[in-house]
């Protein structure tokens, strides 16, 4: 099968010494409304000489997939129908028997082990790639694609102060808390959370299956929330919506408003997404959609920006990026990494840090060829597909290292100068 963002195919694989190639024997499925989209079969080829990398992905959590990424930008999401043996014999195949110059893939298609091997994390150390460049890096090694609305990368909210003139990024109270997930960022709001969270069991959950958030930070209704003014996501969404876009006051048309929201509702614990520090289009109602108007009469068009932005979409995300680049992240994005990527999203530390999710969106949590009741396997399926998949988890026992100070980082070749000139 072959996962694009918007449609799966069914079909048929071969490969060749030279070549892949895939058959396609069914019409497209939307992935939104599961319906059929009848399309022209076309058969489809690439050559593995521009074949450059090759990551391991899950679809469903079933960790029975591969993206292969293409010297000239191409991107293919295979999800083996057969099930992880198959995938495994495919990449070994691939590895061992084709002509690929340019691959840089390790054997292994183990996240872990990919992100051990990798060099990725000291270099963000020695602060030889940017905070931009390691994040997607993780978000790679840990499953998370374009290519599949559910997977979708996680970048987390950076500032905090979204009402200012102007916003200082030397000075520490501009910024979220990077060390706490979104959902207990307000005390209050946690306080509450905590004390359903103890009752679940009186409720009759079982220990492993008691959450702390019902939602997620990341899934494909909070990605068409985002980006609902950019194709395919806007016809994604009005899929969702059947037919129409979303009432007015559920969109996103305030930035202000949707940290307000984060901080402040019980159901909204949503992070962001890579588009908020690279594009400025996302902000635009360039294609000018009619979204409505929301009950107090306002037009929902383009996104109300910060004071800071002076208006301008491109001001914010320059703004936005610098801060992401700031001194304040480099020294504690690795707390949040802790929580998404590291030893601090599943168990006894991630209790211990409020980062609690559903149990179903967690890799292992569930066999769902198991499940021989139709219904409770197609209500485990739409509870994955829809409401949030957590990324692979990279790091199990130890806090991720922290980035070197400026002084380390810039430390100059030669100390005296004056022993230049004995």
């Amino acid at each position: 099968m072959v996962v694009t963002l918007r449609y799966t195919f069914d079909g048929h694989l071969l490969l060749t010494t030279e070549g892949l190639y895939f058959h396609q024997v069914d019409d497209g499925i939307n992935v939104i409304t599961k319906e059929p989209c009848p399309f022209q079969k076309n058969d489809r080829r690439w050559l593995l000489s521009r074949l450059t990398d090759v990551g391991a992905r899950r679809y469903m959590l079933r960790t029975q997939a591969l993206e292969l990424f293409f010297a000239d930008g191409h991107e293919i999401f295979l999800n083996f129908l057969s099930g992880q043996k198959e995938r495994n014999r495919f990449y070994a195949k691939l590895r061992n028997s084709c002509k690929i110059p340019m691959i840089f893939s390790p054997k292994s298609l183990n996240p872990r082990v990919v992100f051990k091997k990798s060099k990725v994390t000291e270099q963000w150390i020695k602060r030889k790639i940017s905070n931009f460049d390691y994040l997607m890096a993780l978000n790679r090694m840990a499953g998370r694609t374009f290519n599949d609305i559910s997977q979708y990368p996680v970048f987390p909210w950076i500032l905090a102060d979204y009402q200012s003139e102007k916003v200082d990024l030397s000075d520490s109270r501009s910024y979220r808390d990077l060390s706490k997930p979104v959902g207990a960022l307000n005390p209050s709001r946690l306080a509450m959370l905590l004390e359903r969270y103890q009752e679940l069991e009186s409720f009759g959950f079982p220990p492993e299956e008691k959450f702390l958030y019902g939602s997620h930070y990341s899934s494909p209704g909070l990605i068409l929330h985002f980006l609902i003014r950019q194709e395919p996501f806007t016809s994604m969404a009005i899929d969702l919506q059947s037919g129409k876009f979303d009432c007015p006051d559920r969109l996103f048309f305030d930035l202000k408003e949707s940290w307000k929201s984060c901080n402040t509702s019980s159901s909204d614990v949503k992070e962001l997404i890579p588009e908020f520090f690279t594009m400025p289009e996302m902000l635009l109602n360039l294609n000018n959609f009619p979204f409505g108007k929301t009950q107090k009469g306002i037009s929902v068009n383009d996104v109300d920006l910060p004071p800071w932005a002076k208006g301008s979409a491109h001001e914010f995300v320059r703004i936005h990026r610098l801060a992401l680049e700031s001194e304040y992240v480099s020294c504690n994005l690795q707390n949040w990494i802790d929580l998404v990527f590291g030893y601090k999203q599943r168990g006894l530390e991630a209790e211990k840090a409020w980062n609690i999710f559903h149990h179903l969106s967690y890799e292992g949590s569930v066999d769902l060829d198991k499940i021989n009741d139709d219904i409770d396997r197609k209500a485990a399926e739409s509870q994955i597909q829809n409401f949030g998949q957590t990324p692979s988890q990279l790091i199990l026992k130890n806090p991720h290292p922290s980035r070197y100070g400026l002084e380390i980082s810039w430390r100059p070749l030669i100390f005296n100068v004056s022993a230049m000139y004995l």
